[in-house]
């Protein structure tokens, strides 16, 4: 390792564990030459700061194996977006509705999005209210609306979330 100990003193702990209390910078720096090891700073920031004696390449090793575990157990949320029109049939309605769920049991936010072309605008009531009709038959589920319905261009859009 290329950085410098800056301190005097060192909280010094081994290679096998065992804590020798508070030694010069020097002489922990001996110990581990002569074990063939590297003297690494574990916490800088404290007052002396704590070294280890270890090997640092497989510190490193160890360190960044511990953050991919720790990156694969995250669960990002995603936004999923449906989009329909609001003449949509009955069928078409149901499926988009188990989705939704689908979405939300898996712990994403979802976006739903209904589309208005051309004429369709003057019936923007008609968006609003099936915007709404999934509000209602969702309320079973664990839903959090995080938007309401409201109108973004041509489009009336509709934000839920796991609760």
């Amino acid at each position: 390792m290329n950085e410098r100990i800056r301190s005097k003193e060192v909280r010094l702990i081994d290679e096998n564990g065992q804590n020798h209390g508070v030694v010069e910078t020097s002489k922990a720096l001996k110990m581990a030459y002569d074990a063939d090891l590297d003297l690494v700073l574990v916490s800088p920031n404290q007052e002396p700061p704590v070294a280890k004696i270890l090997n640092y390449g497989k510190y490193r090793y160890e360190l960044e194996k511990r953050a991919k575990e720790a990156k694969k157990k995250q669960h990002t949320v995603e936004v999923k977006e449906v989009k329909i029109r609001y003449k949509i049939d009955t069928h078409d309605y149901q499926v988009r509705v188990k989705n939704i769920q689908k979405f939300i049991s898996q712990g994403n936010k979802v976006k739903i999005v209904v589309m208005l072309r051309g004429r369709e605008m003057q019936h923007a009531n008609l968006a609003f209210d099936l915007a709404n009709r999934f509000i209602a038959d969702l309320k079973d589920e664990p839903i959090a609306i995080e938007k309401k319905p409201m109108l973004e261009g041509r489009n009336v859009t509709l934000y839920l979330a796991p609760q």
